[in-house]
C-alpha cells in the first residue's frame, strides 16, 4: 500500500507528536508482548511448569512460572489501552484541525466556487469527508506501528527458533505463502477504491438533499410534495444503501481470503513438522509466532481498506483546500482610509464560464450620486454591483474608487467602505443585538438603538419580551420579511460606509412593510455613491441617474425623462411595469 497520496496531511500530526510519542511507544511495548511475549510464553513457560515430575518441591517455582501469564496479558492490555486513548485523543485534535481548515478555506474562496455547488454536498465534505479522513489518519498511526512491530517481533522469534533448533529452520520454507497474502489486499483495495469514491459522493447528494429540503419547508407543504420528497429520499437511501454492502463485500473478503491462504501456510508447516519429527513444544511455539505473523498481515489488509476510504474522502476534500484563491489582498496594497466613493469602470470585461455577463463596460458614477441598474433579467445589473466589492474579479479592464484599482486595496479596507442591503437580507441564529453589530464591530449599544431608530426597527424590536436581546432564529425565521429588511437597513447605517448598494431591498415586502423600509432607505442614502439593482421601476424615483443595462452592455445612461424619451428599451421596460401594476 502507498502512503505518498497522505502525505501532505501528515503535517496535522505534529500538533499531536506528544500523544502519537507516547501512542507510538505503547504501540511498540505491545507488539513485543504480543509478537514474541505469546510464543516465548508458549516455547518457555509451559514446558517449565509441565516437564518437573515432583510436583510438590516445584510449586514455588510453578507459581513464578505462572505468573508470567497475566503479567503477559495485563502488559498487552496496559499498552493496548495506553496507545488507544493516545490514538483517539490526537485523532479527535486532527478532526478539529482539519474541519477548521477546510471551513476557513470555504471562507476565502470566491463567491463563483460556492454557488456552482450544491450546499449539501459541500456540508458533507466538511462532516463526513473529514472524520472519515481522520479515522483513517488515526487508524494509519495506530496499526501502521502496532501491527508491523507485532509481525517483526513475531519473525524475530520464529529466526531465533530457526537458529538454536535443529530441523527448525527448514520450517521458515512455510513463510513463504506469507508475501502471497498481498494480492487480496491490492485486489480488494483497488474495488474498494471505486466503491468508497461513489459512496462519499452519495452522502454528498443526501446531505444535499436534506438541506435543500428543509430549506424549502414551506414550500413542500404549499404544493403537497411530502410524498414526492419522500419517494426521493428513498431512492437516494437505496443507492447508498447499495454501495454501502458492495464496500462490506469487499472489506469483509480481506480477512478470510488471507486466512486461507495462511492456513495453507500452517498445514505445510504442521506436514514439515510431522516428516522432520520435530517436537511438539518446538511446533507449537513457532505455530504461534506464525499466527503472530498472520494477525497483523490480517490487520495491514483492513488498514490498506481504510486507507481506500480515506483517499475517497481526501479527493472530495482536495477540490475544496486545493481550489486556487483567485481574490486575495495584494502583495503591497495602496494604504486607503475613509473613501469618497468616485466609481469608475474603464472597458470592463466579465464573464460566468463561456457566458459574457459584462462585456467592455465604460462609465462613472460621481461620488454622491444616487445610480440605478436596470435592464431585463440577465442583462449584467448584479454582476456589474458584484464587482464593485470585489466578489467577482473583472476579467478585463479595472473598477476604480477614487481613481485607486480595487485590486490595489486590501479587500478589508475596501469591504470597510462598502455597505450591502440585500433582497433576502441574511441573520444569523444569534440575538438581534449581535446581528446589527456585524454591521461595525466595537460600536457601542447606543450607537446600535440609533442605526436602529433611523431604520425604523426599535419599536418592533422593543416589543420583543427580550428587546435587542432576542434570538432570531435561523435566517431570521422567527421575524417577518419587513422586520429583517429593516434590520438589514440598521446594519448599513451603522456601517456608515460611502458607497451603498442596495438589491431590491423592498421588493418581497407589504405595503405598509415597503413604506417604512423606503423611509428609512431616503436617510440611508444621503451623501452616499448607492448603487440600486432596480427590479421594480417604482424603487428608482429617488435615482439621480440611470444605467441601461442589455446583453452585457451599458446601452444608455441617464435621467428617467431623457430615458423614457430616447432610449426604446427604457421605455418598454418601463411602460411594460407601470402596465403590470
Amino acid at each position: 500500500m502507498s502512503l505518498r497520496r497522505f502525505r501532505p496531511y501528515f503535517r496535522y500530526l505534529k500538533s499531536v507528536r506528544g500523544a502519537l510519542v507516547a501512542a507510538t511507544l505503547a504501540g511498540l511495548l505491545y507488539s513485543a508482548a504480543s509478537g514474541a511475549g505469546l510464543p516465548y510464553m508458549i516455547d518457555r513457560v509451559f514446558p517449565a511448569i509441565f516437564a518437573n515430575g515432583d510436583r510438590a518441591s516445584s510449586w514455588h517455582l510453578v507459581l513464578l512460572i505462572a505468573a508470567y501469564i497475566p503479567l503477559i496479558f495485563f502488559l498487552r492490555g496496559l499498552f493496548g489501552y495506553i496507545n488507544g486513548y493516545f490514538i483517539q485523543q490526537a485523532g479527535t485534535k486532527i478532526l478539529e484541525t482539519l474541519r477548521v481548515d477546510y471551513f476557513a478555506k470555504l471562507q476565502v474562496l470566491p463567491l463563483s466556487f460556492v454557488q456552482r455547488r450544491q450546499t449539501g454536498d459541500l456540508l458533507s465534505r466538511g462532516l463526513a469527508d473529514t472524520a472519515q479522513l481522520q479515522t483513517t489518519l488515526t487508524n494509519l498511526a495506530n496499526d501502521g506501528i502496532k501491527q508491523p512491530g507485532t509481525l517483526i517481533a513475531a519473525l524475530g522469534f520464529v529466526g531465533y527458533k530457526a537458529y538454536h533448533a535443529e530441523g527448525i529452520s527448514m520450517m521458515l520454507v512455510c513463510l513463504a505463502v506469507v508475501p502471497l497474502t498481498v494480492l487480496p489486499i491490492r485486489y480488494f483495495g483497488r474495488k474498494l477504491l471505486k466503491r468508497a469514491e461513489q459512496l462519499q459522493a452519495q452522502l454528498g447528494t443526501i446531505t444535499g438533499h436534506f438541506s435543500e429540503n428543509l430549506s424549502a419547508a414551506r414550500e413542500v407543504r404549499a404544493f403537497s410534495l411530502e410524498a414526492r420528497e419522500t419517494e426521493r429520499f428513498r431512492e437516494h437511501s437505496a443507492t447508498l444503501l447499495a454501495l454501502q454492502l458492495k464496500i462490506a463485500k469487499y472489506a469483509q473478503a480481506v480477512s478470510p481470503a488471507i486466512e486461507v491462504i495462511a492456513s495453507l501456510g500452517i498445514a505445510g508447516t504442521l506436514l514439515y513438522a510431522y516428516r522432520a519429527g520435530i517436537g511438539k513444544d518446538d511446533f507449537l511455539a513457532v505455530i504461534t509466532a506464525l499466527y503472530m505473523c498472520y494477525e497483523p498481515i490480517k490487520k495491514m489488509g483492513a488498514l490498506n481498506n481504510e486507507l481506500k476510504r480515506g483517499e475517497a474522502a481526501l479527493s472530495r476534500l482536495e477540490v475544496v483546500l486545493h481550489e486556487p484563491v483567485t481574490i486575495t489582498d495584494p502583495a503591497a496594497p495602496t494604504p486607503v482610509d475613509r473613501l469618497r466613493g468616485d466609481l469608475g469602470f474603464e472597458q470592463v470585461t466579465f464573464s460566468y464560464g463561456d457566458n459574457p455577463a459584462l462585456r467592455d463596460v465604460t462609465t462613472r458614477i460621481p461620488a454622491g450620486t444616487v445610480c440605478a441598474l436596470v435592464g431585463p433579467s440577465g442583462a449584467g445589473k448584479t454582476t456589474f454591483a458584484n464587482l464593485v466589492p470585489r466578489f467577482y474579479e473583472a476579467g478585463a479592464g479595472r473598477v476604480t474608487i477614487d481613481g485607486i484599482d480595487v485590486r490595489s486595496m486590501r479587500l478589508a479596507d475596501l469591504r470597510r467602505n462598502i455597505a450591502l442591503v440585500s433582497q433576502e437580507p441574511v441573520l444569523f441564529n444569534d440575538t438581534i443585538f449581535n446581528n446589527l453589530l456585524l454591521g461595525r464591530a466595537g460600536a457601542t449599544r447606543e450607537e446600535v438603538v440609533a442605526a436602529a431608530v433611523n431604520a425604523h426597527a426599535h419599536e418592533f424590536i422593543t416589543q420583543f419580551p427580550q428587546g435587542y436581546d432576542t434570538v432570531v432564529g435561523e435566517r431570521g425565521g422567527r421575524l417577518s420579511g419587513g422586520q429583517k429588511q429593516r434590520l438589514a437597513i440598521a446594519r448599513a447605517f451603522l456601517r456608515n460606509a460611502p458607497l451603498l448598494i442596495l438589491d431590491e431591498a423592498t421588493s418581497a415586502l407589504d405595503s405598509e412593510s415597503e413604506a417604512a423600509v423606503q423611509d428609512a432607505l431616503r436617510k440611508l442614502v444621503v451623501g452616499k455613491t448607492v448603487l440600486i439593482i432596480a427590479h421594480r421601476f417604482s424603487t428608482i424615483r429617488d435615482a439621480s441617474h440611470i444605467l441601461v443595462f442589455d446583453q452585457g452592455r451599458i446601452v444608455a445612461q441617464g435621467d428617467h425623462a431623457s430615458l423614457y424619451a430616447g432610449n426604446p428599451l427604457y421605455k418598454s421596460l418601463y411602460d411594460r411595469q407601470q402596465g403590470a401594476s
